[in-house]
């Protein structure tokens, strides 16, 4: 009995684990790359910031502000996810390889940025999705955040009003890495 005990109590622990990893096992190309990564194999045990964004938006001076934070808490854990889309109002218009060169030189972004993706409700990429069912919310517009945590689950969500220094996403984003 003490076994069976066991064996379900080591069942339930795996299809735990295998839960929390469900959010992030997602393949995706980098971008302007044929490079695909695995988010759940490569950023296993770190706090994302994932976010939507766009080249031509009132809100794309907030790439500043998501490299400071990566390059800040990059060495705590923190890993920003730049998701490129052209969902809202066209404001990403350009190919991979011009989205890859102004994020380069107009901002000078090293965090890890992915193809371009659909994120709207309608047609969302099953990842975006997903993120939209565990916050309650999709995107609204570029630049909305999700905190995830080194779990695999998604802490809370950020309008793309909130600027990456805000006061509630900082503290957040600290209780996440344990800082």
């Amino acid at each position: 009995m003490k076994k069976l005990i066991g064996i379900l109590l080591l069942m339930s622990a795996t299809t735990s684990i295998a839960s929390d990893d469900a959010l992030l096992d997602q393949d995706f190309r980098r971008l302007a790359s044929d490079e695909v990564v695995n988010l759940a194999d490569e950023y296993a045990g770190k706090v994302l910031l994932v976010v939507n964004t766009a080249s031509k938006c009132g809100n794309t001076p907030q790439y500043d502000g998501l490299e400071k934070l990566y390059s800040e808490y990059g060495d705590k854990g923190l890993v920003v996810l730049g998701f490129p889309s052209n969902d809202f109002m066209g404001q990403e218009p350009g190919t991979e390889e011009q989205i890859q060169e102004f994020c380069r030189l107009t901002y000078k972004v090293r965090f890890p940025m992915f193809e371009k993706i659909t994120v709207k409700e309608k047609d969302a990429h099953p990842f975006y999705a997903d993120l939209a069912e565990a916050a309650g919310t999709f995107p609204t517009w570029n630049f909305h955040k999700y905190l995830i945590g080194r779990d695999g689950q998604v802490i809370t969500e950020f309008s793309p009003r909130t600027q990456p220094y805000d006061d509630k996403l900082v503290a957040e984003i600290e209780a996440a890495l344990g800082t």
